[in-house]
């Protein structure tokens, strides 16, 4: 369930990050500036929700590879196969408690790197 934690831990800080940056702009030059970009604020945050979404997906498709391999011989379509086979290339099968951060980032990257399109 520690996973679930991250994720639900991630979620919930995207949506404290989703305030419109706009609503912390204050005045400056003695009253005489009421606006303040706040632009660049903005784009960190839209930076921190986007890392934590690749956090997020990245947990539910650990949780999801996990789920079809305990289902296993059973077969999902051939474009999950295919994503989980090279999925799997990367995270492992977790079949004892171990730490897992490590194998949080590399599926975090996995999904950073792979293509989705499809063939």
């Amino acid at each position: 369930m520690i996973p679930q934690y991250t994720a639900a831990a991630l979620v919930s800080q995207n949506k404290q990050l989703s305030t419109p940056a706009s609503v912390d702009s204050i005045e400056s030059s003695n009253g005489q500036e009421d606006h303040v970009s706040m632009g660049a604020n903005a784009a960190l945050k839209l930076y921190r929700v986007i890392t934590n979404l690749y956090s997020i997906l990245g947990i539910e498709l650990m949780n999801a590879a996990q789920a079809i391999t305990f289902r296993r011989p059973l077969k999902s379509s051939p474009q999950i196969e295919k994503l989980l086979a090279e999925y799997r290339t990367v995270v492992p099968f977790i079949e004892h408690d171990e730490y897992l951060h490590p194998h949080l980032i590399r599926s975090a990257d996995f999904l950073k790197q792979h293509d989705p399109k499809p063939e």
